[in-house]
């Protein structure tokens, strides 16, 4: 039996993005045991999995999650962050390793200088590249989420008014520059016919009350009311989302759900546009990017605490009229 270890501290997203290695490691490696190394705050995104035999979770035990690793005896590490601390657990073990290209000085030109020399090459292709000289393929499944049947959002939890269906708006961002201003998703909910539910977390609550509050029928306010899972729950159950760049994006993909993506400082040519797998039925993969493709963008990889020119205009002037539009349109 070999012994495999997975790194990816974070995000959610990213988290999500690199799912398919979990899947076509353990599929196509017969008598392989897959280890997952991550904080423990993204513990909830990878606990159900089927592909995980076990977990290695990082927060502030450094020491003896080393002690931990080295106690496994794995056979190779596969390392999908590539920052300090997975270049230290490579060191520690001592055992062959394969590394993500993390593509960081393509990304500083193009978030710089807006030199664009990325490769045309998700990064969910990118993770899959790494577990390649294992003789591992790329399935063309698309990403996986899994929710255990507690964390699953019945009808009753939800109002009625919603029961029938409805749009999910993902308006949470861990960085301000991704996300659209309080009056543009309130023009959005106004625009849009249609039952909207509002997700985020708990640090989204007051905005998502000031958004809910021109239409409460309409707009039904679940931010900071369900834990992850369930929000990918709701996710799941939605008929079309509408997501800033931020992880449940990537679980809608995960789901086959059709997304109308809203960029602001960061940009699809980061590689990291919404992605379903190329076996996908053709007619799943629905999503559309809004981007204005501004000089300015993107400004970060990451994201930006505020516009560093200070005027905002790639959320401040996205087309609202035309998002509500194309929202309707991919309803039908």
């Amino acid at each position: 039996m070999k012994k495999i270890l997975i790194i990816r501290f974070s995000s959610i997203g990213d988290i999500v993005l690199a799912s398919p290695v979990f899947r076509c490691l353990k599929n196509q490696l017969p008598n392989t045991e897959i280890h997952f190394c991550t904080k423990t705050q993204f513990k909830a995104v990878t606990e159900h999995s089927p592909y995980i035999d076990a977990f290695h979770y990082f927060d502030n035990n450094w020491e003896s999650l080393l002690q931990q690793l080295k106690a496994q005896q794995f056979d190779c590490i596969i390392d999908l962050h590539h920052n300090i601390r997975s270049n230290q657990i490579k060191k520690a073990l001592g055992i062959p390793s394969h590394t993500i290209k993390k593509l960081t000085v393509e990304k500083f030109l193009l978030t710089s200088f807006k030199l664009n020399v990325m490769p045309n090459r998700h990064i969910t292709q990118r993770s899959l590249d790494t577990v390649a000289p294992l003789g591992v393929k790329d399935d063309g499944l698309g990403l996986d989420y899994f929710i255990a049947a507690p964390d699953e959002v019945k009808l009753n939890d939800i109002p009625t008014s919603h029961h029938l269906g409805y749009i999910a708006m993902v308006i949470g961002a861990n960085h301000q520059t991704k996300k659209m201003p309080i009056e543009k998703w309130q023009q959005l909910c106004h625009a849009i016919q249609h039952p909207i539910m509002l997700l985020g977390g708990k640090a989204e609550v007051a905005e998502a009350m000031q958004i809910a509050s021109i239409d409460p029928i309409k707009i039904y306010n679940a931010c900071g009311k369900f834990s992850l899972n369930e929000s990918a729950s709701l996710i799941q159950q939605s008929r079309l989302v509408i997501s800033h760049d931020t992880g449940l994006q990537y679980v809608a993909c995960a789901f086959q759900k059709p997304v109308i993506a809203i960029w602001g400082g960061t940009s699809p040519k980061l590689a990291v546009e919404p992605y379903y797998g190329s076996a996908v039925n053709a007619s799943k993969k629905k999503y559309v990017n809004f981007v204005l493709n501004l000089w300015c963008q993107p400004c970060s990889k990451y994201g930006r605490a505020n516009c560093p020119l200070g005027h905002f205009n790639c959320m401040k002037k996205q087309p609202i009229e035309a998002i509500a539009a194309k929202a309707m349109e991919m309803l039908k």
